[in-house]
């Protein structure tokens, strides 16, 4: 039977049959291309050690060095074609280097594996999407500072179950996302600490027989150590895991303060106006002003934790040491590293530039009861009442209020010792929103002076 009698079901898509299915399923260059420069870094400290230890001359390490340089500017100069029959950005860039210098470029693997050295690769990868990462959140906590400080002793709601709870200030609300997107900073910084050993040299899976220097290799690559089992170095894929979890993390922060955004921008709130560079128009609906950002950012999160949990799949039945599977790995962090970058980006620059509506905010603040609880407070503290006993006084006044359509600093004073005879005027005092965001003085309190306390620590600790 003919390849192509053979292969129908492939409806065309492959014009040679098995050989060129197997070429498709086999070849990574179409994606791991994007790991050029890495590859070419991790292969010029490869021939540089290799020279150091005698292992090649140093007449051919400098041949290798130069031409690589010489690969690399074609990359990026975008002259460079991309084979798929040599399968891989490993394989293209020898190639190339073989056109270029001859016989030296055959040395340059020496001591060395493809399990290895896409290992290195895909962690410096990594690595330098970790960096981003931190600077990307460390902008974004930056202007969310700003958002604090301008907006300190700003009165707005503080919800629960998207209901109105109590009073807190723009500074505070600002601050938890500040605390949030701190704590995807500190795993973003401990993920790279943790995910800096090289694997270079540690071959196939066994190490190698040439006498190498693994340390000088790392060191070079910008590594604090060489990993220190070969066959732990060319099977693991913790960073790549660890990366995606500590995206998927900041993914899910960067939906809910995205949710919160698209309710915040609605007509039906109006606390927050997003600027027109992260807002669309309707193509029918001219008074329409839509947060796509946000709502995009808020989707985000789907591909990032997709990406999580595909990767785990591919991993979690492999035995030791390297599989074809792992080939798999690349795509999930690419496109994962490509959506999270672009996800921090835009929510800073909604940040940056959106307007909290202060007068919005302040009405807000005052409706829905939201003193219900330092009234409770305050027959405690004042009244001496049992906590139970205060909670069900103000429910009852919160009902009377609710019958009469007002909120709580609306009751007259018969009205409410009509509840309870021993209330006295003084409780008008705690009923204002102002008075009860800046009666929460306590650590981590949404007192304009506890906000102003956790901006200046943030402040000091970014630097």
């Amino acid at each position: 039977m003919s390849d192509r009698s053979s292969n129908q079901m492939w409806g065309g898509r492959f014009a040679a049959g098995p050989d060129a299915i197997m070429e498709a399923i086999n070849a990574s260059i179409g994606f791991d291309q994007r790991m050029a420069a890495q590859d070419i870094a991790g292969s010029r400290a490869h021939a540089a050690m290799l020279a150091a230890q005698g292992i090649i001359s140093d007449k051919d390490a400098e041949a290798i060095r130069e031409g690589l340089l010489t690969v690399l500017s074609e990359i990026e100069g975008g002259a460079f074609h991309f084979s798929t029959a040599l399968e891989d950005i490993h394989m293209n860039v020898e190639a190339r280097l073989k056109e270029i210098i001859g016989e030296p470029a055959g040395r340059l693997h020496t001591g060395r594996s493809r399990n290895d050295q896409v290992a290195t690769d895909f962690k410096l990868w990594v690595r330098d999407q970790l960096d981003a990462a931190d600077a990307g959140l460390v902008a974004l906590i930056r202007a969310l500072l700003d958002q604090a400080e301008a907006g300190a002793e700003w009165v707005m709601p503080g919800f629960t179950h998207l209901q109105t709870a109590q009073p807190v200030t723009w500074g505070h609300h600002m601050m938890a996302y500040v605390e949030m997107f701190g704590r995807d900073l500190s795993r973003v910084r401990d993920a790279r600490a943790r995910m800096n050993e090289s694997p270079l040299g540690a071959a196939a899976l066994a190490g190698t027989s040439f006498p190498i220097d693994r340390e000088m290799t790392a060191e070079a690559l910008g590594f604090d150590r060489p990993a220190a089992n070969s066959l732990d170095a060319v099977s693991d894929r913790d960073f790549a895991l660890e990366f995606l979890s500590v995206a998927s993390i900041c993914a899910m922060h960067l939906s809910r303060f995205a949710e919160e955004l698209v309710i915040w921008s609605s007509a039906q709130f109006r606390f927050v106006t997003l600027s027109d560079r992260f807002s669309t128009g309707s193509s029918i609906m001219p008074q329409k002003k839509n947060p796509d950002a946000a709502e995009l950012i808020r989707a985000k999160v789907g591909r990032i934790f997709g990406a999580n949990t595909a990767l785990m799949m591919v991993m979690k039945g492999l035995p030791l040491a390297y599989s074809k599977d792992m080939q798999e790995d690349k795509e999930q962090v690419f496109d994962a590293a490509d959506n999270w970058m672009l996800a921090l980006a835009a929510m800073e620059g909604m940040v940056k530039d959106m307007t909290a509506n202060r007068e919005s905010l302040a009405a807000a603040a005052g409706s829905g009861f939201s003193t219900a609880t330092d009234l409770a407070d305050w027959l405690v503290r004042v009244l001496g009442m049992p906590f139970r006993d205060a909670h069900h006084v103000t429910g009852s006044l919160v009902a009377m209020a609710e019958s009469k359509g007002c909120d709580l600093p609306d009751l007259s004073l018969e009205d409410m010792q009509s509840v309870h005879a021993e209330i006295t005027n003084d409780v008008f005092d705690v009923l204002g929103v102002e008075n009860s965001v800046n009666s929460r003085t306590s650590y981590g309190g949404t007192a304009p002076s506890q906000v102003r306390v956790q901006i200046a620590r943030w402040k000091k600790e970014l630097g």
